[in-house]
Protein backbone atom coordinates (compact mmCIF):
# COMPACT_ATOMS: atom_id res chain seq x y z
CA UNK A 1 0.00 0.00 0.00
CA UNK A 2 1.58 3.24 -1.17
CA UNK A 3 -0.85 5.54 0.65
CA UNK A 4 -2.08 5.22 4.21
CA UNK A 5 -4.70 7.98 4.06
CA UNK A 6 -6.57 9.45 1.11
CA UNK A 7 -9.13 12.25 0.99
CA UNK A 8 -11.17 13.23 -2.05
CA UNK A 9 -13.12 16.48 -1.96
CA UNK A 10 -13.55 16.21 1.81
CA UNK A 11 -15.79 19.09 2.87
CA UNK A 12 -17.46 20.05 6.13
CA UNK A 13 -19.91 22.88 6.75
CA UNK A 14 -21.31 23.97 10.09
CA UNK A 15 -24.26 26.09 9.00
CA UNK A 16 -22.78 29.01 7.09
CA UNK A 17 -19.23 28.22 8.23
CA UNK A 18 -17.06 26.29 5.78
CA UNK A 19 -14.66 24.49 8.10
CA UNK A 20 -13.06 22.28 5.44
CA UNK A 21 -13.11 23.06 1.74
CA UNK A 22 -12.79 20.16 -0.72
CA UNK A 23 -9.66 18.59 0.79
CA UNK A 24 -7.71 16.34 -1.59
CA UNK A 25 -4.85 14.68 0.26
CA UNK A 26 -2.68 11.57 0.13
CA UNK A 27 -0.50 10.51 3.06
CA UNK A 28 2.32 8.09 2.11
CA UNK A 29 2.45 4.86 4.07
CA UNK A 30 5.23 4.79 6.65
CA UNK A 31 5.66 8.56 6.77
CA UNK A 32 5.55 10.98 9.69
CA UNK A 33 3.18 13.45 8.13
CA UNK A 34 2.76 16.91 9.63
CA UNK A 35 -0.62 18.60 9.10
CA UNK A 36 0.13 22.22 9.83
CA UNK A 37 -2.15 25.20 10.25
CA UNK A 38 -3.17 28.07 12.47
CA UNK A 39 -5.82 27.58 15.16
CA UNK A 40 -9.17 27.24 13.39
CA UNK A 41 -7.62 26.25 10.06
CA UNK A 42 -9.55 22.96 9.87
CA UNK A 43 -7.06 20.50 11.39
CA UNK A 44 -9.33 19.06 14.08
CA UNK A 45 -12.27 18.94 11.68
CA UNK A 46 -10.15 16.84 9.31
CA UNK A 47 -9.09 14.51 12.13
CA UNK A 48 -12.68 13.99 13.28
CA UNK A 49 -13.83 13.24 9.75
CA UNK A 50 -11.02 10.74 9.23
CA UNK A 51 -11.79 9.04 12.54
CA UNK A 52 -15.50 8.78 11.72
CA UNK A 53 -16.50 11.07 14.60
CA UNK A 54 -18.19 13.48 12.22
CA UNK A 55 -19.81 13.08 8.83
CA UNK A 56 -18.62 15.11 5.83
CA UNK A 57 -20.93 17.46 4.01
CA UNK A 58 -19.30 16.23 0.80
CA UNK A 59 -16.41 14.00 -0.21
CA UNK A 60 -14.87 10.78 1.07
CA UNK A 61 -11.81 9.54 2.95
CA UNK A 62 -10.01 6.21 3.22
CA UNK A 63 -7.70 4.91 5.94
CA UNK A 64 -5.63 1.84 5.15
CA UNK A 65 -7.70 1.29 2.03
CA UNK A 66 -11.03 1.24 3.92
CA UNK A 67 -13.48 4.11 3.62
CA UNK A 68 -13.82 5.87 6.97
CA UNK A 69 -16.59 8.31 6.03
CA UNK A 70 -19.39 5.81 5.37
CA UNK A 71 -19.82 4.28 8.83
CA UNK A 72 -17.87 1.09 8.04
CA UNK A 73 -16.76 -0.17 11.46
CA UNK A 74 -14.03 -2.38 9.98
CA UNK A 75 -11.91 0.76 9.60
CA UNK A 76 -11.55 1.00 13.41
CA UNK A 77 -8.79 -1.57 13.41
CA UNK A 78 -6.81 0.40 10.84
CA UNK A 79 -5.94 3.39 13.02
CA UNK A 80 -5.29 4.61 16.54
CA UNK A 81 -6.64 8.03 17.48
CA UNK A 82 -5.49 10.59 20.04
CA UNK A 83 -7.79 13.64 20.30
CA UNK A 84 -6.48 17.08 21.16
CA UNK A 85 -7.82 16.87 24.71
CA UNK A 86 -7.80 13.18 25.68
CA UNK A 87 -10.06 12.17 28.57
CA UNK A 88 -9.44 9.20 30.86
CA UNK A 89 -11.12 7.52 33.80
CA UNK A 90 -8.98 9.22 36.41
CA UNK A 91 -9.65 6.64 39.14
CA UNK A 92 -8.06 3.93 36.97
CA UNK A 93 -4.38 3.07 36.70
CA UNK A 94 -2.73 3.03 33.24
CA UNK A 95 -2.69 -0.76 33.33
CA UNK A 96 -6.40 -0.93 34.14
CA UNK A 97 -7.28 1.63 31.51
CA UNK A 98 -5.31 -0.09 28.76
CA UNK A 99 -6.83 -3.44 29.66
CA UNK A 100 -10.24 -1.82 29.33
CA UNK A 101 -9.33 -0.40 25.89
CA UNK A 102 -8.04 -3.82 24.81
CA UNK A 103 -11.39 -5.38 25.76
CA UNK A 104 -13.18 -2.80 23.61
CA UNK A 105 -11.07 -4.04 20.68
CA UNK A 106 -11.94 -7.65 21.61
CA UNK A 107 -8.28 -8.59 22.06
CA UNK A 108 -7.79 -12.12 23.48
CA UNK A 109 -6.89 -12.11 27.19
CA UNK A 110 -3.32 -13.38 26.93
CA UNK A 111 -2.49 -11.14 23.96
CA UNK A 112 -4.07 -8.13 25.65
CA UNK A 113 -2.11 -8.53 28.88
CA UNK A 114 1.15 -8.95 26.97
CA UNK A 115 0.44 -5.98 24.71
CA UNK A 116 -0.50 -3.72 27.64
CA UNK A 117 2.87 -4.31 29.27
CA UNK A 118 4.61 -3.80 25.93
CA UNK A 119 3.06 -0.39 25.22
CA UNK A 120 3.49 0.77 28.83
CA UNK A 121 7.18 0.11 28.44
CA UNK A 122 7.24 1.69 24.98
CA UNK A 123 5.82 5.01 26.18
CA UNK A 124 7.80 5.09 29.43
CA UNK A 125 4.93 4.48 31.86
CA UNK A 126 5.98 1.08 33.17
CA UNK A 127 7.00 2.44 36.58
CA UNK A 128 3.77 4.47 36.82
CA UNK A 129 1.51 1.57 35.81
CA UNK A 130 -0.04 1.28 39.31
CA UNK A 131 -0.56 5.01 39.91
CA UNK A 132 -3.92 6.67 39.50
CA UNK A 133 -4.26 8.53 36.22
CA UNK A 134 -5.76 11.51 38.06
CA UNK A 135 -2.32 12.42 39.42
CA UNK A 136 -0.55 12.38 36.05
CA UNK A 137 1.20 15.37 34.47
CA UNK A 138 0.26 16.64 31.02
CA UNK A 139 3.14 14.76 29.42
CA UNK A 140 2.12 11.52 31.12
CA UNK A 141 -1.46 11.97 29.89
CA UNK A 142 -0.18 12.32 26.32
CA UNK A 143 2.02 9.25 26.73
CA UNK A 144 -0.96 7.25 27.93
CA UNK A 145 -3.01 8.58 25.02
CA UNK A 146 -0.39 7.38 22.56
CA UNK A 147 -0.25 4.02 24.37
CA UNK A 148 -3.99 3.49 23.92
CA UNK A 149 -3.72 4.52 20.27
CA UNK A 150 -0.94 1.96 19.73
CA UNK A 151 -2.48 -0.84 21.77
CA UNK A 152 -4.25 -2.78 19.01
CA UNK A 153 -1.24 -2.52 16.64
CA UNK A 154 -2.82 -0.18 14.09
CA UNK A 155 -0.77 0.64 10.98
CA UNK A 156 -1.81 4.31 11.19
CA UNK A 157 -1.91 6.87 14.02
CA UNK A 158 -4.08 9.99 13.97
CA UNK A 159 -2.76 12.47 16.54
CA UNK A 160 -4.50 15.81 16.99
CA UNK A 161 -2.17 18.45 18.46
CA UNK A 162 -0.26 15.91 20.62
CA UNK A 163 2.17 18.52 22.02
CA UNK A 164 0.06 21.69 22.21
CA UNK A 165 -0.54 21.70 25.97
CA UNK A 166 2.91 20.54 27.05
CA UNK A 167 5.92 22.36 28.47
CA UNK A 168 9.24 22.14 26.53
CA UNK A 169 10.36 19.02 28.42
CA UNK A 170 7.05 17.27 27.78
CA UNK A 171 7.10 18.24 24.09
CA UNK A 172 10.61 16.85 23.77
CA UNK A 173 9.53 13.53 25.31
CA UNK A 174 6.53 13.12 23.01
CA UNK A 175 8.47 14.10 19.88
CA UNK A 176 11.19 11.58 20.72
CA UNK A 177 8.51 8.92 21.14
CA UNK A 178 6.90 9.76 17.79
CA UNK A 179 10.25 9.85 16.00
CA UNK A 180 10.98 6.35 17.33
CA UNK A 181 7.84 5.12 15.52
CA UNK A 182 9.23 6.09 12.10
CA UNK A 183 8.98 3.20 9.66
CA UNK A 184 6.86 1.17 12.07
CA UNK A 185 3.55 2.98 11.61
CA UNK A 186 2.26 5.93 9.61
CA UNK A 187 1.97 8.94 11.91
CA UNK A 188 -0.45 11.67 10.80
CA UNK A 189 -0.39 14.50 13.30
CA UNK A 190 -1.74 18.00 13.29
CA UNK A 191 -0.04 20.92 14.97
CA UNK A 192 0.28 24.69 15.03
CA UNK A 193 3.74 24.40 16.65
CA UNK A 194 5.97 24.72 13.61
CA UNK A 195 9.23 23.70 15.26
CA UNK A 196 7.71 20.33 16.23
CA UNK A 197 6.64 19.62 12.67
CA UNK A 198 10.00 20.68 11.24
CA UNK A 199 11.86 18.51 13.73
CA UNK A 200 10.35 15.08 13.04
CA UNK A 201 8.15 15.15 9.92
CA UNK A 202 9.33 13.92 6.53
CA UNK A 203 6.27 15.28 4.70
CA UNK A 204 4.38 18.49 5.45
CA UNK A 205 0.95 19.79 4.48
CA UNK A 206 -0.22 23.32 5.24
CA UNK A 207 -3.92 24.10 5.59
CA UNK A 208 -5.26 27.65 5.81
CA UNK A 209 -8.88 28.68 6.36
CA UNK A 210 -10.07 25.19 5.48
CA UNK A 211 -8.12 24.94 2.23
CA UNK A 212 -5.01 22.92 1.51
CA UNK A 213 -2.20 25.30 0.56
CA UNK A 214 0.62 22.85 -0.17
CA UNK A 215 1.93 19.32 0.38
CA UNK A 216 5.63 18.61 0.03
CA UNK A 217 8.54 16.61 1.42
CA UNK A 218 10.18 18.63 4.19
CA UNK A 219 13.61 18.84 2.58
CA UNK A 220 12.17 19.72 -0.83
CA UNK A 221 10.03 22.41 0.75
CA UNK A 222 12.93 23.98 2.63
CA UNK A 223 15.11 23.92 -0.47
CA UNK A 224 12.39 25.40 -2.67
CA UNK A 225 12.14 28.41 -0.39
CA UNK A 226 15.88 28.61 0.10
CA UNK A 227 17.27 32.02 0.95
CA UNK A 228 20.06 33.38 -1.28
CA UNK A 229 22.38 33.95 1.67
CA UNK A 230 25.70 32.36 2.63
CA UNK A 231 27.09 32.44 6.16
CA UNK A 232 30.87 32.56 6.60
CA UNK A 233 32.12 32.01 10.15
CA UNK A 234 35.76 33.10 10.23
CA UNK A 235 38.16 31.47 12.70
CA UNK A 236 39.13 34.15 15.28
CA UNK A 237 42.71 32.85 15.09
CA UNK A 238 43.06 34.60 11.73
CA UNK A 239 42.58 37.97 13.43
CA UNK A 240 39.95 40.64 12.73
CA UNK A 241 38.15 40.48 9.40
CA UNK A 242 39.86 42.83 6.97
CA UNK A 243 37.88 45.73 5.46
CA UNK A 244 39.65 44.91 2.18
CA UNK A 245 38.15 41.42 2.27
CA UNK A 246 34.68 42.86 2.75
CA UNK A 247 35.12 45.45 0.03
CA UNK A 248 36.42 42.76 -2.31
CA UNK A 249 33.21 40.79 -1.72
CA UNK A 250 31.03 43.84 -2.32
CA UNK A 251 32.80 44.49 -5.64
CA UNK A 252 31.59 41.25 -7.21
CA UNK A 253 28.60 41.77 -9.53
CA UNK A 254 26.92 38.60 -8.16
CA UNK A 255 26.92 39.99 -4.58
CA UNK A 256 23.98 42.11 -3.46
CA UNK A 257 24.88 42.82 0.16
CA UNK A 258 27.58 41.96 2.74
CA UNK A 259 26.91 42.12 6.49
CA UNK A 260 29.54 41.78 9.20
CA UNK A 261 28.48 40.07 12.47
CA UNK A 262 31.45 39.80 14.87
CA UNK A 263 33.44 36.89 13.40
CA UNK A 264 30.77 36.01 10.83
CA UNK A 265 29.97 37.46 7.44
CA UNK A 266 26.58 37.12 5.71
CA UNK A 267 26.67 37.40 1.94
CA UNK A 268 23.38 38.02 0.11
CA UNK A 269 23.65 37.09 -3.56
CA UNK A 270 22.09 38.42 -6.73
CA UNK A 271 23.23 35.36 -8.68
CA UNK A 272 23.15 32.22 -6.53
CA UNK A 273 24.60 29.89 -9.18
CA UNK A 274 27.67 32.07 -9.71
CA UNK A 275 28.04 32.67 -5.99
CA UNK A 276 28.06 28.96 -5.19
CA UNK A 277 30.97 28.49 -7.59
CA UNK A 278 32.97 31.63 -6.81
CA UNK A 279 32.45 32.49 -3.14
CA UNK A 280 34.45 29.73 -1.46
CA UNK A 281 37.47 30.00 -3.80
CA UNK A 282 37.59 33.74 -3.08
CA UNK A 283 37.60 33.14 0.70
CA UNK A 284 40.30 30.49 0.44
CA UNK A 285 42.34 32.75 -1.81
CA UNK A 286 42.34 35.40 0.91
CA UNK A 287 43.99 32.95 3.30
CA UNK A 288 41.11 32.94 5.77
CA UNK A 289 40.24 29.92 7.93
CA UNK A 290 36.57 28.99 8.10
CA UNK A 291 34.87 27.37 11.06
CA UNK A 292 31.61 27.21 9.16
CA UNK A 293 30.42 27.74 5.60
CA UNK A 294 26.65 27.41 5.27
CA UNK A 295 23.91 28.31 2.84
CA UNK A 296 21.17 29.63 5.09
CA UNK A 297 17.82 27.89 4.79
CA UNK A 298 14.49 29.36 5.86
CA UNK A 299 12.72 27.99 8.89
CA UNK A 300 9.37 26.29 8.45
CA UNK A 301 7.87 29.24 10.33
CA UNK A 302 9.12 31.67 7.67
CA UNK A 303 7.70 29.48 4.90
CA UNK A 304 4.40 29.06 6.74
CA UNK A 305 3.95 32.79 7.24
CA UNK A 306 4.73 33.37 3.57
CA UNK A 307 2.29 30.80 2.12
CA UNK A 308 -0.55 31.33 4.62
CA UNK A 309 -0.63 35.12 4.59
Amino acid sequence: MSEAIRCEGLTKRYGEILALDALDLEVPAGSIFGFLGRNGAGKTTTMRLLAGLAQPTEGKAWIGGVESTNGDNTVRGKFGYLPQDPAFYTWMTPREYLNYVGQLFAMPDAERRERVEEVLSRVGLKEAARRRIGGFSGGMHQRLGIAQALLHRPPILLLDEPTSALDPAGRHEILELLAALRGEVTVFFSSHILADVERICDTIAIIHQGRLVLVEARETLLQRYAINTALLEIDPATGPISPDFLEGLRAFPWVERVMLEEHSVRVVLRDVDTGRRALLPYVVGQGLLLNRYEWVRPTLEEIFLQVSA
